[in-house]
């Protein structure tokens, strides 16, 4: 059974141009999963290092034992959502029992072959809930662009909205919007001069811009915050303590359901946006989160799942096999081992801009209109599963999205 989730060694990179390529890739998506890894680390409860240790060890497992060549894994946003109360409520000790349950409901999922369901998920709901994952990325740079704290509340909108107020209260932050504006610039030019010049060694967009925007705001001194301390150390062996099972059992099975889904999901976008007519395989996909989700919470990390930004990163990247996601995580294991000083330095408002583009390139503007051009029960279901992907969660989103399809599809055939 489990040899069936093995990896095989034609789905690295066998070439030196596609070795390359990976390696620029993974290097490009390890500088955006950075300051995300630290800041989800943070904002769970536990700290900067295990949300570092998370996006190493999880990226590494999900990468190597995952069914996608383009998914990266770590901490995410929603993940956090769950554990905040879990943290308050029993404490970071709590969390290597969590997830070796969760991540072992996940692997389940995967043995009694589960994964399949996700092809189930109407195209539809998938591209709403695609649309409110770009949405709630862009309104999570808000802090970093304005330069300043974020705003209170739980839900991203809120959050943004009372960020753009404190920011109007206080004084906008024009350096900070001027970074982002340049690297937003960069970010889409460089695709056009490529062309232009006929350049035969690619290199992505996102790492030009993060490369040139960090150097001018050296060379000019530019006063800006920046991604500053790193963690210089990993996590070691956390043994689990089963004290409250039954408390921690339902928090268990929300972290299996949201890994399992947002990984799954993740993974059949990339597949999208990248155009590959070799799909990804969703019961491996399973296998591989909930191993990287039982490995890095009993090593001081947190439960991980596939990572939409990040991933649509390497996508855009042109990563060309899943060494490129192997890459991302030896590469954050390098910075967090020696070269933290210089990675400090680089401007979060270019992270903001790098992400911000992302967002806007998994948005689709031309895809959204052609969504809303199909039938009124398809758009339907398209413009209220991104919504409630935005302004509930992400299972809720997509809960919502599929019993709405599902009943707007058999009232339009009833005579």
């Amino acid at each position: 059974m489990f040899f069936s989730f093995w990896p095989h060694r034609s789905e690295f990179s066998n070439n030196r141009r596609d070795l390359i390529s990976d390696l620029i890739a993974g290097l490009t998506v390890a500088i955006i999963a950075l300051p995300l890894a630290i800041g989800f680390g943070i904002t769970s409860g536990m700290s900067a290092a295990a949300g570092l240790t998370t996006a190493i060890i999880a990226g590494f497992l999900a990468a190597v034992f995952g069914g996608s060549k383009y998914q990266v894994s770590g901490p995410t946003g929603a993940m956090t959502v769950i554990l905040i109360p879990v943290i308050n409520d029993f404490g970071v000790s709590a969390i290597p029992a969590l997830g070796l349950m969760a991540g072992i409901m996940v692997i389940a999922m995967a043995v009694f072959k589960l994964g399949a369901i996700i092809n189930r998920v109407p195209w539809t709901v998938v591209e709403g809930f695609t649309v409110g994952i770009a949405l709630i990325i862009s309104l999570q740079q808000v802090p970093l662009a304005l330069g300043i704290e974020k705003g209170e509340g739980e839900k991203s909108f809120i959050v943004a909205w009372n960020t753009i107020k404190n920011a109007f209260d206080a004084g906008l932050n024009y350096a900070s919007l001027f970074i982002v504006v340049i690297t937003l610039f960069i970010k889409f030019s460089w695709p056009h001069l490529v062309r232009r010049y006929k350049m035969k060694l690619h290199i992505p967009a996102s790492f030009v811009a993060l490369v040139l925007v960090t150097i001018i705001v050296r060379v000019f001194s530019i006063d800006i915050a920046t991604i500053g301390n790193i963690p210089r150390s990993l996590g070691s062996y956390q043994s689990p303590i089963f004290e409250n099972l039954s408390a921690l059992l339902i928090p268990a099975l929300w972290i299996a359901l949201l890994a399992a889904v947002e990984s799954l999901l993740s993974a059949r976008v990339a597949d999208g946006l990248a155009h590959n007519k070799e799909k990804f395989e969703p019961n491996r996909e399973l296998f591989g989160q909930g191993l990287a989700t039982v490995a890095a919470s009993l090593f001081g990390g947190m439960p991980a799942t596939g990572a939409i930004a990040r991933t649509s990163v390497n996508v855009r990247s042109h990563a060309i096999s899943r060494l490129a996601a192997v890459f991302h995580a030896a590469v954050l294991l390098f910075i967090a081992l020696v070269a933290a000083p210089m990675v400090s330095q680089i401007p979060t408002a270019v992270i903001a801009g790098l992400l911000l583009g992302t967002s806007y390139r998994i948005l689709n503007p031309v895809s959204i209109m052609e969504s809303l051009r199909t039938t009124k029960s398809e758009a339907t279901a398209f413009v209220v599963t991104a919504i409630s992907t935005v302004v509930i969660d992400l299972i809720w989103g997509l809960a919502i999205g599929i019993a709405l399809h599902v009943l707007l599809t058999r009232y339009s055939k009833k005579p």
